[in-house]
Parts: structure tokens; C-alpha cells; sequence
């Protein structure tokens, strides 16, 4: 397994955040918006198993350009986190890295499920993703100032 594959059913949401030449989008390539989904995902523990695989555009991408842009540490830590297990990331064995990259993969389809649901009804993309880690930004800090007075009450 030497490509990452994306759900049939996600395919058109990768496209309309991918960057081309008759619009912009808020990614350059369909790897960004793959790990950018795969990392919201694990954050929000969100992992889905790919049922129909999108086999046109985009179609499996192959792991090299994951590796050339830089992210083979993210899909490696996605597997550790997952796993608990740093043995997952191999190098000597075979399965352990079809084993990884179907993680990542899984992940990567819970993450496009969530970009999916946020992006509902947007016009612009890139302003409702925008909106949305803004909303995600400002919640994780209001909940780490909260005070909590329950420690008191005994």
C-alpha cells in the first residue's frame, strides 16, 4: 500500500478545498487538506474506516508526496497516538506501515466528515475555515480559564 486513498464520498469536498486553476482554496494540494483533516480528526478522536474509495479525482495519492511535502513525521505521530505503540512506524516491517498508513488514512476520512459538516451551506471555504478554527481557538482558550469552583464543594 504505497498511496493514500480517499472515501468516494469525501472526494468532491477535497476538491472544492484544493486550490486550482479556476478557483482558490484554502490547501495547494490534496495531501495538505488530507493531513490538515487526518490532524482535526485526531484531536477530536474521530476515526472512520473508508468504506467506497474515490477512484477519480482525486484519486489514491501516492505516499511520495506526502513524504516530499514534509509530512511523514504527522502520519507517524498520527499512528503513534493512536496506537499508544511506537513500534508501529517500523521501518523493517512491512505491515506495520500498511498498518500506519491505514490509520492515517482513517483519520483522515473522520476529519473530512467534521470539514464536511462545518462547511455545510458555505460559499467561501476558506472564510468558513477561517471561522472555524477561530470558534475551535476560542473555545480551547475560554475552557483553560475557566475557573472551577465544583473543587470547592464537598
Amino acid at each position: 500500500m504505497n498511496r493514500i486513498r480517499i472515501a468516494r464520498d469525501k472526494a468532491y469536498l477535497v476538491k472544492a478545498l484544493t486550490e486550482s486553476e479556476e478557483k482558490t482554496g484554502p490547501f495547494k494540494t490534496y495531501a495538505d487538506v488530507i493531513v490538515f483533516a487526518a490532524s482535526l480528526a485526531i484531536k477530536k478522536n474521530h476515526r472512520i474506516p473508508l468504506t467506497e474509495i474515490s477512484q477519480r479525482e482525486p484519486s489514491p495519492i501516492n505516499i511520495e508526496v506526502f513524504w516530499s511535502r514534509g509530512y511523514e513525521s504527522i502520519i507517524k505521530l498520527i499512528a503513534i497516538a493512536d496506537t499508544k505503540d511506537t513500534k508501529i512506524i517500523s521501518p523493517a516491517n512491512e505491515e506495520t506501515e500498511e498498518n500506519c498508513i491505514k490509520i492515517f488514512e482513517e483519520y483522515a476520512n473522520g476529519g473530512l466528515e467534521i470539514l464536511r459538516d462545518e462547511m455545510r451551506g458555505a460559499v467561501n471555504y476558506s472564510e468558513r475555515l477561517l471561522l472555524f478554527l477561530i470558534s475551535e481557538r476560542y473555545q480551547k482558550s475560554q475552557t483553560e480559564t475557566e475557573f472551577d469552583l465544583t473543587k470547592f464543594l464537598k
